[in-house]
């Protein structure tokens, strides 16, 4: 499959995930600030709150896997093109020179490099 179809399709789950949950967050919320609530929305509260400590984890653990992923294999690659460049290798140094730049620009940012 193409990259910009599963971009498209990633994307379209995203957004049907966000509206998802658009909806679901306002009843927890609501159901937590009642100061009386009934056995059977206590109830629905439980279920709503074990749903969403689940989502929780599964978002985490995406968000984990794409950024061990992300980085070892970008650290794996600049290795790579740094040994390359070592040898005199002219594409690799422009290649190196580029990943640095890259490397620096995420570091400022803290973009790449987020370990919480």
């Amino acid at each position: 499959m193409a990259f910009e179809k599963h971009k498209r399709l990633l994307n379209k789950e995203l957004d049907q995930f966000s509206l998802i949950l658009s909806e679901v967050l306002p009843r927890y919320l609501e159901l937590m600030k009642s100061e009386q609530i009934s056995d059977e929305e206590a109830k629905e509260l439980g279920e709503i709150e074990h749903f969403l400590i689940e989502i929780n984890a599964k978002i985490a653990e995406i968000k984990s896997k794409l950024d061990h992923d992300l980085f070892g294999e970008t650290m794996s690659e600049y290795y790579k093109v740094k040994e390359k460049a070592s040898t005199g290798d002219e594409n690799a140094i422009k290649k190196l020179k580029k990943l640095r730049e890259v490397f620096s620009e995420s570091i400022k940012s803290d973009v790449f490099f987020n370990w919480n």
